[in-house]
């Protein structure tokens, strides 16, 4: 068994992609001001995708997908600690759905799926950058509480 051999390398760069994919989607959440940011989702890529990868090795004897399956409630629970309910508010909420995609992604590095881990963070970015730029919420509940006061 060599020490570098050419599936180590094949890990560094899943390890890798899962890291920057990570970082971008926490660097999006650092400049909306979030409480989670390039450190912590690109620490919950790399860990999804490590787990994933070590659940696939041959060497392993036990279910494979087990361990896959027990990285939900364990980025649940992280998720739970981001939720704030504060002065009637939920507060954390696209935050702890962020870390939940993200743990997605790095199950999809780890397996190998890079072009479908890619695609969902451009997709992460596009409901976290542009629908906060275009205030959907603000402006559904605008609606919802326009038609109520008007009956």
């Amino acid at each position: 068994m060599d020490f570098l051999g050419p599936l180590d390398i094949e890990i560094f760069i899943k390890l890798i992609l899962a890291f920057v994919l990570g970082v971008i989607v926490g660097i999006e959440r650092e400049f909306a001001g979030k409480e989670a940011g390039p450190r912590t989702y690109s620490l919950i890529a790399i860990g999804s995708a490590l787990f994933t990868i070590l659940s696939l090795d041959p060497n392993f004897s036990g279910e494979n997908a087990r361990i896959i399956s027990q990285i939900i409630p364990g980025i649940g629970f992280i998720g739970a600690g981001l939720i704030i309910f504060h002065q009637s508010k939920v507060h954390g909420l696209a935050t702890a759905a962020g870390v939940w995609a993200m743990a997605a992604v790095g199950i999809a590095v780890g397996m190998g799926y890079y072009a479908v881990a890619v695609f969902s963070v451009f997709l992460a970015l596009v409901v976290l950058y542009i629908f906060r730029k275009i205030d959907f919420d603000d402006k559904i509940k605008s609606l919802v509480y326009k038609d109520k006061n008007q009956k």
